[in-house]
């Protein structure tokens, strides 16, 4: 069977194929969307639903490739021949297994979440190359040659930040999450609030995209972010007139805070209001 999703995560029909056609040609699935999609939880509820192991390795703009294959610990080998531990003798005590050794050696075919890969030097992807092709590494401080047993399912996700190269690309099998329409975001919100009443959807729905759709918003609300807003007027109570706006004139949500992370889409949402009303 496919993956199809799971009781926590509503995925797309064209999610699911890509999903799907990733694993079978035993390819990376490199995903990307708008930040709070759901990319990194893909990984996770991939892994549940075919009840194996997640390995995750989160990228930083610091990251290099060679700490995904393994690290030599030469500061704590030196150490420890100062000190004069018997461990300095084999060398072997000094080599730090990296996530995608840890995804090679596993004893059930794992999913290898590699997340925000566009965050690190621009060089990063194409040093993996042969790894994630091959699935194989050399390691020169020991002689040894790594080989997956099995080739994990890769996850790869990328938040747009920088342009990927070609060559990594080709290797990759890709798929951009579009944002949910209503329908697929009122299946997405049931998940998380089984028991919302519907006016008090309907409305914050409505509110909710009307706020994306404001021309010149330097951050759109995205799903997750919903689902903290919705969290919150239930926690406060806020009834459904709350949210709807009087006169067909533009308002702002209560408790926007959740909404609205920079102050420019906020001065730019009052200034709408503003000649709203004039």
């Amino acid at each position: 069977m496919g993956f199809t999703g799971t009781q926590n995560y509503i995925a797309s029909r064209e999610l699911q194929l890509a999903v799907n056609a990733a694993i079978t040609l035993q390819r990376p699935l490199l995903i990307k969307g708008e930040p709070g999609t759901g990319k990194t939880m893909l990984a996770e509820e991939l892994a549940r639903s075919l009840d194996t192991d997640l390995i995750q390795w989160h990228i930083k703009s610091t990251t290099k490739a060679q700490q995904g294959l393994y690290e030599y610990d030469a500061v704590s080998r030196l150490r420890d021949s100062q000190l004069g531990d018997e461990r300095v003798h084999d060398i072997r005590n000094y080599i730090v297994k990296g996530k995608l050794w840890e995804a090679f050696q596993a004893d059930k075919r794992p999913v290898l979440l590699i997340d925000e890969i566009d965050k690190a030097d621009i060089e990063f992807p194409n040093d993996l190359l042969l790894e994630l092709d091959k699935m194989e590494f050399y390691v020169y401080e020991t002689q040894e040659h790594i080989k997956a047993t099995q080739r994990p399912i890769v996850i790869i996700t990328s938040n747009n930040e920088k342009e990927l190269p070609d060559a990594f690309l080709r290797r990759c099998f890709f798929h951009y999450i579009q944002f949910p329409d209503q329908e697929e975001m009122r299946q997405i919100v049931d998940v998380h609030f089984p028991d919302l009443k519907p006016k008090l959807l309907e409305a914050a729905l409505t509110s909710f995209f009307n706020l994306r759709d404001v021309p010149g918003l330097k951050k759109k609300p995205s799903t997750s972010e919903l689902i903290d807003w919705l969290k919150l007027l239930v926690a406060e109570d806020i009834p459904p007139e709350a949210l709807q706006n009087k006169d067909d004139k533009a308002s702002i949500p209560p408790l926007y805070g959740a909404l609205l992370k920079n102050e420019q889409d906020i001065h730019l949402f009052e200034k709408l209001i503003f000649m709203a009303r004039r």
